[in-house]
């Protein structure tokens, strides 16, 4: 039996564990030891990693669509489909972007990248778009869930990305988490926070449900969804009130701060309990709590960013750490959590439309031409269009490239993305399932697995770890470098790596974050955290030590909106979705997980017990939700987690899937959409069986 030594594929906390293959099987995991974020332990997801990997429903080989198959429908079988080999299928997609980029220009051109996927592959993914292609149309799901973090935290501090380590967390005095169910979506981060609070630390916990921190905290502040400027400007209006800023920090280390303070004026906390249903005297308490600690840290996730506001949610946020100092130190900072395996490293490697790799800009004519003496090419000088905004009708998107994406359950308004995949022209779709996107495709390419391939994610917390292959991949499927690579030469662009080693050596020469980054480091001290700028440098735990990136901290003057859509008497509930422990995002690979999918099979309704005798619901009846754009029937649970007039629903199961009441309104800077926050009204459906 062999032992390999690699990381997890689920969310972004970036815990190492040994796979167990026998007989080119995969037979189990344990827990590493050494690894300094889950420290010999791992949540459920990550003992049972590895029984999909040989699932039999696994994609084992190129598959083009028959004609006369409903040509543009979708299909439920891959019946409608024919195995061909590598060379048939790789010709047939390169001729038609050569067709389609001759006809209608490289505009027409977009490409998904992926955020389980290497850095590797993300970065030969953006190369093939900008070198190969021409185009800057190329994105990844972080537009989904983190892209108001990378526009917010890069505008207040010149570094989009989690300040801090998760470490850090054992020292830390206070810790505010807001729009995050931790133990569920980061496990691992979630027990560190319980076991610091056991310990005399105190939680501040901000979210409208009775999450399971909420057991642990110190304050529970339940507000209302869609808030979250209101409270986070509450918060600083009594901190500067009561003499709690830091006025050295701010003077030394920022600017623009009297422009924030005007703003805060007006959120008092009888303001603030108005707008959010946090009561004043909480809001009062949680201020003097964080605004008196020596050692404060904000942990947040998609219940802050996916908001039209959620750019100005992470700038109130990156307003308070400064307004308290709590920033630039250890046990400080403001700390998204990531929530793929490698969302961070996506976005990283330049899988954006408007960055090349290490957040350098397309637009900047001295950073592309570096790219340019290295690729010998000329690249595309304009940013290029979000992933959402390759959706919107009348976009000029007429052939999509997709790896290791489900945008047919992952955006919102389900029913539009249906609508706009009957006109697109070409859909090529790389993937290890048969997934709900790939049901559209033209083409489908057999991808390779974590567990088949070698390369690297960047975690969370910036940290950069080796993935390695533990077994061959699975019939002719390949790992999806090798798949780019050969698709590339079959657009008269060769690419000639023979190992990912060689592509992260070409990663760290024009990225400057990543400069000192290579295998031979990476396999000596087992991982390094970015910035890491050359071969002798240690890493960096947390950033901004001695001053801001950007030079001085921006304070943003930030007003309250509400949401875009807002209930009524014809549709009079919040509808907010999310993530539950045993499943993950859409499903694709948990749900062909056994040990996980039994435990959580089907997708539910959270609504609180006096909605339910009011409308005359069971627990576990089947009721129908219905929003603006579409239904879904699922079962209901009364629970108290939710407040009145609130509903919670999993967005993990298509047969139930909660993007197709999602709203697709989008923030405006970051075009994230607003998931968050949606009005629904619920019909009964009889009893259950």
């Amino acid at each position: 039996m062999n032992t390999t030594l690699t990381i997890c594929p689920w969310c972004g906390c970036g815990c190492s564990l040994l796979l167990r293959e026998r007989e080119g099987k995969i037979v189990g995991a344990l827990p590493s030891s050494d690894c300094p974020v889950s420290q010999g332990r791992l949540c459920v997801k990550g003992w049972n990693c590895y029984e999909y990997v040989r699932s039999p429903l696994r994609l084992v080989s190129p598959l083009m669509r028959k004609k006369g198959t409903g040509y543009k429908k979708r299909t439920d079988s891959l019946d409608d489909f024919q195995e061909v080999s590598w060379g048939k299928a790789l010709k047939f997609v390169a001729s038609k972007f050569k067709d389609i980029r001759e006809k209608k220009g490289s505009v027409a051109l977009g490409l998904l990248s992926s955020a389980k996927c290497t850095n590797e592959e993300n970065y030969l993914m953006m190369k093939l778009a900008r070198a190969v292609l021409q185009t800057n149309n190329i994105d990844h799901c972080a537009r989904l869930c983190h892209s108001s973090t990378v526009v917010g935290l890069a505008r207040a501090f010149g570094s989009g990305a989690m300040t801090n380590s998760i470490e850090e967390i054992e020292k830390a005095e206070v810790i505010l988490v807001t729009g995050s169910n931790t133990t569920e979506q980061h496990p691992e981060i979630g027990s560190r926070i319980i076991r610091r609070v056991l310990k005399g630390a105190k939680l501040i916990l901000v979210d409208p449900r009775k999450i399971h921190l909420a057991k642990f905290a110190t304050l529970h502040l339940q507000a209302r969804p869609g808030t979250d400027v209101a409270w986070i400007n509450g918060l600083i209006h009594v901190i500067l009130k009561e003499g709690l800023a830091d006025s050295d920090f701010i003077d030394r280390n920022t600017e623009n701060f009297s422009s924030m303070r005007e703003i805060v004026e007006k959120y008092t906390p009888q303001f603030v309990e108005e707008i959010t249903g946090i009561p004043a005297e909480q809001l009062i308490e949680a201020a003097r709590i964080y605004g008196s600690a020596r050692q404060a840290m904000i942990f947040y996730a998609m219940g802050i960013t996916q908001h039209v506001t959620g750019t100005d949610n992470v700038l109130s946020l990156a307003n308070l750490s400064m307004v308290t100092g709590h920033v630039g130190r250890p046990s400080t900072g403001v700390n998204p959590l990531r929530g793929q395996n490698n969302v961070q490293g996506a976005c990283d490697m330049g899988a954006l439309p408007n960055f090349l790799t290490g957040y350098q800009k397309v637009e900047d004519r001295d950073s592309r031409k570096k790219f340019e003496q290295c690729w010998e090419v000329k690249l595309p000088t304009v940013a290029g269009l979000t992933e959402t905004e390759m959706f919107v009708e009348g976009n000029p998107v007429q052939a999509l490239y997709i790896m290791g994406e489900n945008p047919l359950l992952s955006e919102p308004n389900i029913g539009h993305m249906e609508k706009f995949m009957k006109f697109l022209e070409f859909l090529v779709v790389q993937d290890i399932f048969f997934t709900e996107t790939a049901r559209w495709a033209d083409v489908i390419l057999p991808g390779g697995s974590f567990a088949e391939k070698d390369g690297t994610f960047t975690s969370t917390e910036r940290r950069i770890q080796r993935v390695r292959e533990v077994v061959k991949p699975m019939g002719e499927s390949q790992a999806d470098w090798k798949i780019i690579c050969q698709l590339a030469k079959e657009l008269g662009y060769p690419m000639g790596y023979s190992h990912p080693a060689q592509i992260m050596e070409e990663i760290a020469s024009l990225t400057p974050i990543y400069g000192g980054v290579s295998y031979p480091r990476l396999d000596k001290i087992g991982a390094l955290q970015w910035p890491c700028p050359e071969d002798s440098h240690p890493g960096t735990p947390y950033l901004h030590k001695g001053g801001f990136k950007r030079g001085r901290g921006l304070f943003t003057p930030v007003e309250y909106e509400p949401p875009r859509e807002i209930t009524d008497e014809e549709y009079p509930f919040l509808l907010t979705t999310g993530r539950v422990y045993q499943q993950w995002h859409t499903g694709t690979m948990s749900r062909l997980t056994f040990t996980l999918h039994r435990e959580v099979p089907q997708a539910f309704v959270e609504m609180n017990p006096r909605d339910g005798l009011f409308l005359g619901v069971k627990n576990r009846q089947l009721i129908k939700v219905i929003s603006r754009r579409g239904e879904i029937i699922a079962k209901a649970f009364l629970t108290e987690r939710v407040r009145e007039k609130t509903i919670f629903i999993p967005f993990h199961f298509s047969e139930a899937a909660a993007n197709r009441l999602t709203v697709d309104s989008l923030d405006p800077q970051a075009k994230i959409p607003e998931y968050k926050v949606c009005a629904v009204k619920i019909e009964l459906c009889g009893e259950n069986n």
